[in-house]
């Protein structure tokens, strides 16, 4: 059993984003990015200083607008209007989940497509799904360039994904199938998991439940990437996947922490850099 480490890999990343970053300072171009908080939820609030910690250790600049709980679908499309208008900001993305008043779609797709680094707007999800270039979703960009690194091809293979979401599901689900696999998409209402997870070569999980994916689940030598993330009572962090048993049956697994999650952030923080290159 090999672990995936994409703490390691994320380091490589962001390595490089801080050489790309000096490299468009010399032509007086510093990549901008502005994040979204609207509402106070304590996991919303850390991720957010994450990526802006992330920022700065880059070189890249950012700016974070945060707003109360009870803000206006109005006053928030302004506010992205603005950004939307200003050279100086390369990226925009909006944290999610929005609060229930907040049409989250509409606020999506406010965002120009060309400082859309999250890779939410419906062009850039198209391009992806056309195998076009465009901004991919940071999460499923990130668990491609971990499987590129250790070498594991996905062409040929069983992938199962696990979860539909627009964030992670349904565009992992597309990058894989861009790269050849034989893909199923399950969610939760998905009559009998086992019976798909068992036919796997590589399954990608990502729906919040601690141990959903457990050893009977999963054949020998499987590859297993654990996108999700749950705070157990004790403070411990843990994903999708019963680690302990699993990992005795995997070729390759990704830690929780220390697997995806480094990767989500330094994928963002290359899109962002993407994004300043194609300033006009």
């Amino acid at each position: 059993m090999t672990l995936l480490d994409g703490k390691k890999l994320s380091n490589k990343i962001r390595d490089n984003v801080k050489l790309e970053v000096q490299k468009l300072q010399k032509n007086n171009i510093t990549p901008g990015l502005a994040v979204v908080l609207v509402g106070n939820d304590p996991a919303s609030a850390a991720y957010v200083n994450m990526k802006s910690k992330a920022c700065k250790e880059s070189g890249i600049y950012s700016i974070a607008h945060e707003m109360p709980e009870t803000i206006s679908q109005d006053n928030i499309l302004e506010i992205i209007e603005m950004m939307n208008k200003n050279t100086n900001i390369d990226g925009i993305l909006v944290q999610l989940p929005l609060p229930k008043h907040i049409d989250t779609t509409e606020i999506l797709e406010a965002i120009a497509p060309h400082k859309d680094v999250d890779g939410f707007h419906p062009y850039n999800v198209g391009r992806v799904v056309a195998g076009l270039d465009g901004f991919i979703p940071a999460t499923p960009y990130g668990v491609m360039e971990l499987l590129k690194e250790y070498d594991i091809d996905p062409k040929g293979k069983n992938v199962c994904i696990v979860g539909a979401s627009n964030i992670v599901g349904k565009p992992m689900a597309t990058l894989m199938l861009n790269a050849n696999a034989t893909v199923e998409i399950c969610h939760i209402y998905t009559k009998d998991l086992k019976a798909h997870t068992l036919n796997a070569d590589i399954i990608c999980v990502g729906v919040g439940v601690v141990n959903l994916i457990k050893e009977d689940m999963v054949k020998d030598d499987v590859i297993i990437i654990d996108i999700g993330i749950n705070r157990l009572e004790s403070g411990k962090l843990t994903g999708d996947v019963d680690f302990e048993n699993v990992s005795k049956k995997s070729s390759y697994i990704t830690p929780v922490p220390g697997g995806v999650g480094p990767m989500t952030i330094a994928m963002l923080l290359e899109n962002t850099v993407k994004s300043a290159k194609n300033r006009k």
